[in-house]
């Protein structure tokens, strides 16, 4: 009988109006009798869960993982503007953190992982109880793409423990319909399952080297140690930063591999968010995009992009003018920063293409278009600045991650021609920077929130590169001047956009108690987001969160 995972099966009956394309993915599900019959063939199943987490990790159009992941935390917003973005208050809903129980943004995320769940278990399942002979690979080869299995469904696990805390683990693809839903289990165990899977699996894994860009690897198990560790006070019970610390070791001395040889950080602030991001040093594991030889791209411009974005940038691309930055978040950092520059939009907006200005389309049509680190009704006189307040240029816009240019254009009078590399950037799930800051927070924990010089220096290793050398003497921080409060402002603005807000403030504390533009403090119940209704009625089996 043709194996199908339950938990697929339960996916196909999300709501239809969504506008996440599950339905799909209902086409690729790994089905026993007809696969692995060659190399080619277990290649793919193996890569297939890739292509599936572009869907819910990254920024990507859907509502996975990442969307919950930021927009409910204090850098970012979808505020309505004008006549668009309302979307049935979902966002508003997420900023003030007054979701439901029957949020649909929160069932598709859920399903979304789930579904990438399944799309490991079958392969492992298939690997494990097959023949290598009649897959045509080698014995050897199974091991390492088992352990990359498993450890890439350490990575859903770890993500759905993040937003809904007790989950339930399946291993195993069901050998029928029938088979029993699954239970949940407590954070703890969850968090507990993942520690024993990367333990157990990441020395069979390859390590990073060119030829694992876009894959789990020994560097991305590290990582995901680093991140369970550093949270394991939340989500274990107890800290754990000695393990925390050790992992991070590990990848900073590049005993894991490297994409471009040796692991090391980017000597400067763009290397990891350009086209050509595949010959970064620092890159631990990304969704990797090849749009010249895949048609597959990038899913970011449909967040952040305005509806004229392509005109700016010299690209083919544009967005739902949706995602910006609070009001007050571009302010914290420095006019020196180089991040400042270059990891944003902000002001009057010229064309790549020959430097006229970009007119508006909706409350600035026949003006340039000028992005304001403000939300209000400017045009008409408003004063008011919430989340129905805005209007078409309101809002500090993303420019971390960079497309390129489709066409020929001119930047403050110098030609650049047509990027070969168009649309190919990668999105990085884990990069190095994080874990040196992951060890500094480690080491400062372990010493009563005061810095030692261990600790100042890797922050300063990663924070040199966002100034120019006369400047950075004023800037670096010393063992007085980085405090665990100034770590967590650090952090915000080294990794704004990259997903991993909501859990630091989480981590500080102040996700639930915490105000900023308009949000005010909220329940400690906040700090992870209920079982969605609609799985709860479709498995008994699950309990709801408390506070729900």
């Amino acid at each position: 009988m043709k194996n199908i995972v339950k938990i697929l099966m339960l996916a196909c009956l999300v709501n239809s109006s969504s506008c996440t394309k599950l339905d799909e993915n209902a086409y690729d599900v790994i089905v026993a009798d007809d696969f692995y019959k060659n190399k080619n063939e277990v290649i793919s199943a193996v890569l297939r869960p890739y292509t599936h987490a572009n869907a819910w990790i990254s920024p990507s159009g859907q509502d996975g993982w990442w969307r919950p992941a930021e927009l409910s935390a204090d850098q970012l917003a979808w505020p309505t503007k004008g006549r668009h973005g309302e979307d049935g208050g979902k966002w508003k809903r997420l900023h003030y953190h007054t979701w439901t129980v029957d949020e649909g943004g929160l069932n598709n995320a859920w399903v979304l992982m789930y579904w990438g769940v399944g799309l490991c278990n079958s392969p492992i399942d298939i690997l494990e109880k097959s023949d290598v002979s009649t897959m045509g690979i080698a014995e050897e080869e199974k091991k390492q793409y088992i352990a990359e299995l498993k450890l890439l469904r350490a990575l859903h696990y770890l993500k759905l423990m993040d937003l809904f805390g007790n989950i339930p683990i399946t291993t195993k693809a069901p050998s029928s319909a029938e088979e029993p839903l699954p239970a949940p289990s407590s954070t703890k165990e969850v968090f507990e399952f993942i520690e024993k899977e990367i333990l157990e699996n990441i020395d069979a894994a390859p390590k990073l080297s060119k030829s694992m860009l876009g894959r789990v690897s020994q560097a991305a198990g590290y990582a995901m140690l680093v991140e369970l560790y550093l949270n394991a006070e939340k989500w274990y019970g107890q800290p754990r930063w000695d393990d925390c610390i050790a992992a991070a070791d590990k990848l900073i001395a590049g005993a894991a591999g490297g994409l471009n040889g040796a692991m090391a950080l980017d000597p400067n602030i763009q290397d990891s968010y350009v086209p050509t991001n595949d010959m970064s040093k620092e890159t631990l594991f990304s969704i990797a995009y090849d749009y010249q030889k895949a048609d597959f791209e990038p899913g970011f411009p449909s967040e952040f992009y305005h509806f004229l974005q392509s005109e700016i940038y010299g690209g083919g691309r544009n967005g739902n003018n949706g995602i910006v930055v609070i009001p007050g978040v571009f302010s914290q950092y420095n006019e020196k920063d180089l991040r400042k520059k270059e990891w944003f939009f902000s002001g009057p907006m010229v064309k790549f293409a020959d430097g006229k200005i970009v007119e508006g389309s909706e409350e600035y049509k026949g003006e340039q278009l000028v992005f304001v680190d403000a939300i209000r009704r400017a045009k008409s006189g408003g004063t008011s600045s919430t989340m129905s307040d805005g209007e078409e240029n309101s809002g500090i816009r993303f420019n971390k991650y960079k497309l390129g240019n489709s066409i020929d254009g001119t930047v403050d009078g110098v030609k650049i021609p047509v990027n070969d590399q168009y649309n190919n950037t990668d999105w990085n799930v884990y990069r190095l920077s994080w874990i040196y800051f992951a060890k500094a927070e480690a080491l400062m924990r372990k010493n009563g929130g005061v810095a030692s010089q261990d600790a100042v220096d890797l922050i300063n290793a990663c924070k040199k590169r966002a100034f120019s050398d006369p400047d950075w003497t004023k800037e670096q921080y010393t063992t007085a001047t980085l405090t665990l409060e100034e770590l967590l402002a650090e952090r915000g603005r080294e990794f704004i956009f990259e997903g991993f807000r909501r859990r630091d403030l989480v981590r500080f504390g102040k996700f639930h108690s915490a105000n900023w533009w308009d949000h005010k403090p909220t329940a400690e119940t906040k700090i992870i987001f209920p079982i969605p209704q609609q799985q709860i009625t479709m498995n008994p089996n699950l309990k709801q969160n408390p506070g729900y």
